[in-house]
């Protein structure tokens, strides 16, 4: 049974700092290529950042770059995003997902595999 758990969330003020992790089992995690998605009340789910399988290739939203990165440990199944400089817009509920490898493209948010139940990140004004 695949299982992706974030964790790391929380309630920051803007300007702060956050890292998010997701932990990755039953699955080759080396095979997958990982994402950060997220989504705000009232809004569809959106791409953030992306990470190829073997770590060597990232890819993020426009309004993150500069601020968020994202990273991987194949060694430990864990992908991780770091969170720079929040905006009161980027309060969303973060979901980690995995992307079959051989897949094109990791922004479209009906390509993942599998997704995690996903972490609260609030930024208060």
């Amino acid at each position: 049974q695949v299982q992706l758990v974030e964790s790391g969330g929380g309630l920051v003020q803007a300007g702060g700092s956050l890292g998010l992790s997701c932990a990755a089992s039953g699955l080759t995690f080396s095979s997958y290529n990982m994402a950060w998605f997220r989504q705000a009340p009232g809004k569809g789910r959106e791409f953030v950042a992306g990470i190829k399988w073997s770590g060597d290739t990232t890819t993020y939203a426009d309004s993150v770059k500069g601020r968020f990165s994202i990273s991987r440990d194949n060694a430990k199944n864990t992908v991780y995003l770091q969170m720079n400089m929040l905006k009161p817009e980027d309060t969303a509920v973060y979901h980690c997902a995995a992307i079959w490898k051989t897949i094109a493209t990791m922004v479209r948010p009906e390509n993942p595999n599998f997704w995690g139940q996903g972490t609260q990140v609030t930024v208060s004004s």
